[in-house]
């Protein structure tokens, strides 16, 4: 059987994965927070015919050898983490990270962390700030009933308006978390990423603080995405898949005139 067959399609359907993170990324083009993948390759094991460097005389060697690869296969879809644009609001509780790296918390009721971008908070019916699924932000911050506004200031803290009263309240402090490697996060869904190995410990700290970046009010970050860079990712995983299956073409007419030898 001829090696071809099994080299073209393993680039089929490497070029079938690469397609599905294409589709995704232009999927979640108006997600907020949502950060793109993209689809890496790496070349399979090489059948070697003659070893380079082989002694062919006594004072001489082979210089490149015979080495023939056997394909492709997806090794990674990284996200980047490149800051989106933001999108102007009139929400006292649309809050933006206005710098790459960081994450807001939230806490996912079973002893677990998560960390997202999208910063579309909402108040629930005990008054606590919540995301658009109903997670506590972490550190939790209540709002009192009877506040007429509420304030972000760009180093975190969250204050409201009571009444007659000329100060403010202040609430509570928002705490950002960054990692030594965000693109090791694993994605679980809802724009949550969770704390893996390799994404290492989360470094905690304000707004503003140690190498955090700050954070707006009145403005949510939207996906970094870009439509027309997916569409070229979409017409090169398009052509690269059909320059593979016509590998495999080729290759079956190559058994089929080898089956229709005679002696």
């Amino acid at each position: 059987m001829l090696r071809s067959l099994w080299t073209s399609a393993s680039g089929m359907i490497a070029q079938q994965t690469h397609l599905d993170v294409v589709t995704h990324n232009l999927a979640n083009v108006n997600t907020t927070g949502y950060k793109k993948r993209r689809a890496d390759f790496e070349d399979l094991m090489y059948q070697i015919g003659r070893e380079p460097g082989s002694p062919i005389e006594p004072d001489s060697l082979v210089p490149t050898g015979v080495q023939v690869g056997l394909g492709t296969r997806v090794i990674a879809t990284p996200s980047f983490m490149v800051q989106g644009s933001f999108q102007i609001t009139d929400g006292a509780l649309d809050w933006a990270i206005n710098g790459e790296g960081a994450f807001f918390q939230v806490n996912l009721g079973n002893g677990q962390i998560g960390y997202t971008r999208s910063g579309t908070w909402q108040i629930d019916d005990q008054g606590q700030i919540v995301d658009e699924n109903g997670l506590l932000l972490e550190p939790a911050i209540t709002v009192p009933n009877n506040a007429d506004s509420i304030t972000l200031s760009p180093t975190g803290v969250v204050s409201v308006h009571v009444g007659d009263e000329t100060e403010l309240q202040e609430l509570g402090q928002i705490q950002l978390a960054r990692f030594v490697n965000p693109s090791g996060l694993r994605a679980a869904g809802d724009r949550i990423f969770l704390e893996t190995p390799a994404s290492g410990e989360p470094i905690v700290g304000n707004p503003g603080e140690d190498g955090m970046p700050t954070v707006v009010q009145n403005a949510f970050e939207m996906s970094n995405v870009q439509v027309v860079e997916e569409m070229v990712e979409m017409i090169v995983a398009q052509r690269a898949y059909e320059a593979n299956s016509k590998g495999i073409q080729t290759a079956d007419d190559l058994l089929r005139i080898a089956n229709g030898l005679k002696r």
